[in-house]
């Protein structure tokens, strides 16, 4: 009996114990409401499997699954001021830029790279939605010159990927001066005779889309990305009708000539490098030759038995 409650209940106890699994290790998509391992969502590039729905994507995993086997070196960007206007609403601007800095774990809304893309020596800047809202203000201004310059010392070209509200409000004129800045950065990559690419994401608005988003030598997007100067709901109350159905998304502008190409996330790399070794007049590396990109998974034991268990 002594054997029974010491060993033999415990044991069989624990059999119907229901175990406790991490928030993280599920989510749901925004579209069709299915839940999806997490796991199976980075190797999916963060694209619903169910409807192919395209979800945001950290700056760094967008890095990863770009480059060949994820080997980048990140560019040196001089800091901007901190709080050049003292600016302050419901919070001052300095707290929210702690909270934006800790919930992402970078210093700003963009970040720099360069390194091989289909053996093509190239500098990417990639903007970081969950910054807030990957907005535009004097440090991303910095970020882009300091492409620019690296992609001209390099003889590379240049990828932008664009996901911004905007310019950043919280530095005023401040903000709205990086975007002649960011045009004359596209002009020194173009008077160089290097290419000069970019991606639309979602959401891709306001004075990032009236400035270096939307000048490039092919423009390129993302599924149903929302591609704008003024959100939709605003002009509907200004003009006070309707809107056509998807308008100002990626489809609709690229069937009105604003855009070259509607790319999903899983196939963006393949067609970059494409297009990359085609405007460098380099040779297509045939299929199976291309190298792998970088892995966003970081596989444990521990995550698949808690799957297991939850199935």
């Amino acid at each position: 009996m002594n054997w029974m409650n010491n060993v033999g209940l415990p044991k069989f106890s624990s059999f119907f114990q229901r175990r406790d699994m991490p928030d993280n290790l599920w989510r749901k998509c925004d579209a069709c409401e299915q839940m999806i391992f997490h796991r199976e969502l980075k190797q999916n590039l963060y694209v619903c499997p169910h409807c192919a729905h395209h979800m945001q994507i950290g700056a760094r995993e967008r890095l990863e699954s770009l480059y060949d086997h994820g080997s980048f070196t990140l560019v040196d960007v001089p800091e901007a001021l901190a709080d050049p206007l003292g600016f302050r609403d419901e919070k001052r601007y300095a707290d929210r830029m702690k909270d934006a800095r800790k919930k992402t774990g970078e210093k700003e809304a963009v970040l720099v790279a360069h390194g091989p893309i289909g053996d093509v020596d190239t500098v990417v800047f990639v903007q970081n939605f969950a910054f807030m809202g990957g907005s535009m203000g004097m440090a991303v201004g910095n970020a882009m010159l300091k492409a620019a310059e690296a992609a001209v010392e390099r003889k590379a070209p240049l990828l932008v990927f664009a996901a911004a509200g905007g310019a950043r409000m919280q530095e005023g004129i401040l903000s709205l001066m990086q975007m002649p800045r960011t045009t004359i950065a596209m002009q020194m990559v173009r008077d160089a005779g290097l290419p000069y690419l970019t991606i639309l994401t979602h959401p891709t608005t306001g004075g990032v889309t009236a400035s270096y988003a939307m000048l490039g030598d092919i423009q390129i997007a993302e599924p149903n990305a929302l591609i704008c100067f003024a959100g939709p709901r605003v002009i509907e109350q200004t003009i006070r009708e309707k809107l056509p159905e998807g308008f100002q998304r990626s489809e609709y502008l690229l069937e009105h000539g604003m855009l070259d190409m509607v790319v999903d996330r899983r196939g963006m790399r393949t067609e970059l490098v494409k297009v990359l070794r085609m405007l460098l007049r380099l040779p297509q590396l045939p299929a199976g030759q291309l190298p792998e990109p970088g892995s966003l998974v970081r596989e444990t034991d521990e995550e698949d038995t808690l799957k297991q268990a939850a199935e």
